[in-house]
This record gives structure tokens, C-alpha cells and sequence, in this order.
């Protein structure tokens, strides 16, 4: 479909298509084994100014928003999500910053995020608090000029990788959700150190670790707008990268869908290829249209986030909920497409189905979305008198 994409934006998705199928197709199975971070694909992103497209021009960026990194996302998502989403995570990591910082704290940090130089992470999970964040642990304790950090963060894509993190910890437990605060913490302060990489279904080339403050001292200059503002800042944010996990499952899905075309074409079953027998075609024609379904949902969610609209929570819930729903279909009727070769993993839609999986659970899982699209709605109503 044409989706009117301006000449940059459409220089963007060539750009990171042609990455994505000359350098990161060709290895994304080795980095699935061998589940390796992805830093020389991470640095050539940074040298094609991938990483500056949500960036704003005065901190080194090229202007774009949530759209440009969509597309981006999407293509790289076709390839091999482990690395997609590691890329993504800077993004989820500096939103905080972009949208909360002062000129100060983007002007020392979104710099280097611009370049690739420096990758940032979201620390927000924890072992008790992952859909109820009221219940996190994580303390931060002002001493003088400084907060004391203590707590762990649990699976924290680019964990251990990334250098700049933006951390939400408490500051006032008496006060629930408005107690939390957010921060910056730079890899390397004393205090702050990683746990094991975990062994993950999919995604398995990104890096997920525990991110461990014990008396981590940083600053108070760290501390992201006032205190209290930590829940507001996680989910501002997700309202900005929630459509980035559309996209990723969108590429996903496309992916899927061209390897299952491709394979019908070739597979010769009964004397004919099985891209001629209706039962294959229903299943492809289903797989094209919820594809083509959930990318225009997705775009236009971004353009609305773009655009400076105030109430996207609703939206941006419904592009993450539907294409990942989707992707999680597609990936499994691609496995049944190619049959028994599907679910070897000399052919790609068997790691491409692991990857699908997660796209249902991060950044607030569909369950949770629903909730957020339903009381929306009820809202909405509320304010109507109905």
C-alpha cells in the first residue's frame, strides 16, 4: 500500500532495508546460536545515522520522530528482531530524557545516542513489579547533592551494553505510583553493575540482564523533571514506543510472509506447487491482509504521536496490541506453510516465531493493553455525559 512517505522517510526505510538484507539477514541465524550481541551491525547503524532519526537536529539528530524509527525498526525487524529490538532499546532508553530532560541533560547525553556512540536502556522491571509498578523496590534516597540508588532491575533489554540508563526507583513509598522518580545513570558510576545474560526463546542476539544498584551514588543534576514524575515519565515514554513495538512485529510478520510465499512457490507436493492449492492460499491471503492491517494501523498510530496529539494511550495500545497479535499468527501459520522444514531451524520462520512471542509480552503485555484501550474508553464515555 502507499502510505505517502516523505522523500526522507522514504530514503530512511531504503537505507535500513538494504542493511538489513546485505548485512544482518545474512547472520541473524549465527546470532540467534550464538546469541551474540550485535555490535558491529550496532556501529554501522550509528555510521548511517540510523540512531539520530528520532532525534531533534539541535542535539545532533536528524529531526525525525516516532514514524522515522518505525520504519526503521520494521525493516531490521524483517531480518532478525535480536537485533531490531536492540537497536529499539536506545530509543525506549533516551525518550525519557527527550521528553523530560533539561537542555542541560540532552545536550550531555542525546549527543552520543544520535551518533550510535552510546547506547541507552530502560530500567523500569523488576521481579515484583512488572505490569504493577507501584510495587517496585528500587530506592532512591537523597543525601545532600546526591541520591543513593539500591534495588535490581530485571530483563532490561541492552542491559550491561548500553551506557546511559534511565532508571525509575522510588523516592517516597508512602505515595505509591506518584513516589517514583526518574533518573539518569551512566555505565561505570560505582555502584551499579549487571547480572547474567539471560537465556532467552527468542530475541536471543539482544543482551538481557539484571541491572543491580548497590549504594550507587549518583548526582542530583541525574534526576529526570521533579521528583514524583517517575510513573508519568515510564508511561509518556511507552506512549512513544509503544508503536516502535508495532513495527518491530510488523517486520516480523512481513518477514514470515515472504519466506511462506517463497516457499509455496518452490514446494512441489502431489505434482503441483503448493501455492496452488486454495487451503495455501487462504492461509497467505489472511497472512497479507492482517499484515497490511496492522502497518497502517501502526503508521498512522506513530503520525499521531508525531503529530503532538495528547491523548495516545488508547492509540498507541491498540498498534502495539494488534500487530503483535498478528505477528504472533503469522509467524505460526508460516510455520505450518513449510511444514516439517518450518520447524528446523535451517529455514528462518521457526526463529522468527520465538522472536513473535515477545512482542505480546513487553512494554506492557496485551493483557495490559486491553485495560488501557477499555478504561480509555470508558473515560472517553465518562467525559461525553454517556
Amino acid at each position: 500500500m502507499e502510505y505517502f512517505l516523505t522523500e526522507e522517510q522514504e530514503m530512511i526505510r531504503e537505507l535500513a532495508a538494504r542493511i538489513a538484507q546485505e548485512k544482518v539477514k545474512p547472520v541473524a541465524a549465527e546470532l540467534d546460536e550464538k546469541e551474540e550481541f550485535p555490535w558491529e551491525i550496532m556501529k554501522l547503524l550509528g555510521e548511517s545515522d540510523l540512531f539520530a532519526v528520532w532525534v531533534p537536529e539541535e542535539y545532533g539528530g536528524l529531526g525525525g520522530g516516532v514514524l522515522e524509527q518505525a520504519l526503521v525498526v520494521e525493516e531490521l525487524s524483517r531480518a532478525c528482531s535480536g537485533v531490531a529490538v536492540s537497536y529499539a532499546a536506545s530509543g525506549l532508553g533516551s525518550f525519557p530524557i527527550l521528553l523530560y530532560g533539561s537542555h542541560e541533560q540532552k545536550a550531555r547525553y542525546m549527543p552520543d545516542i544520535a551518533s550510535g556512540k552510546r547506547l541507552a536502556a530502560f530500567a523500569l522491571t523488576e521481579a515484583n513489579a512488572g505490569s504493577d509498578v507501584s510495587s517496585m523496590n528500587t530506592t532512591a534516597v537523597r543525601d545532600g547533592d546526591d541520591y543513593i540508588l539500591n534495588g535490581t532491575k530485571q530483563w532490561i533489554t541492552n542491559g550491561g551494553e548500553a551506557e546511559i540508563y534511565t532508571v525509575v526507583a522510588v523516592t517516597d513509598k508512602s505515595k505509591g505510583a506518584r513516589g517514583s522518580s526518574a533518573f539518569i545513570v551512566e555505565k561505570g558510576t560505582p555502584g551499579l553493575s549487571f547480572g547474567k545474560k539471560e537465556k532467552k526463546l527468542g530475541i536471543r542476539a539482544s543482551s538481557t540482564r539484571e541491572v543491580i544498584f548497590e549504594n550507587c551514588r549518583i548526582p542530583k543534576e541525574n534526576l529526570l523533571g521533579r521528583e514524583g514524575l517517575g510513573f508519568i515519565v515510564a508511561m509518556k515514554t511507552f506512549d512513544k514506543t509503544r508503536p516502535g513495538i508495532g513495527a518491530q512485529a510488523v517486520g516480523i510478520a512481513q518477514g514470515a510472509l515472504d519466506e511462506a510465499v517463497a516457499y509455496a512457490r518452490e514446494r512441489v507436493q502431489f505434482g503441483q506447487p503448493i501455492s496452488s492449492f486454495q487451503g495455501i492460499q487462504f492461509m497467505l491471503a489472511d497472512m497479507a491482509t492482517q499484515t497490511e492491517a496492522a502497518r497502517a494501523l501502526v503508521y498512522s498510530v506513530a503520525r499521531m504521536v508525531d503529530s503532538g496529539a495528547k491523548d495516545v494511550s488508547k492509540a498507541a495500545a491498540m498498534a502495539k496490541l494488534f500487530a503483535s497479535d498478528v505477528c504472533m499468527k503469522v509467524t505460526v501459520d508460516a510455520v505450518q506453510i513449510l511444514g516439517g522444514y518450518g520447524y528446523m531451524r535451517e529455514y528462518p520462520v521457526e526463529k522468527m516465531m520465538r522472536d513473535a512471542k515477545i512482542t505480546q509480552i513487553y512494554e506492557g503485555t496485551n493483557q495490559i493493553q486491553r485495560n488501557i484501550i477499555a478504561l480509555e474508553l470508558i473515560k472517553e464515555a465518562a467525559r461525553k455525559g454517556k
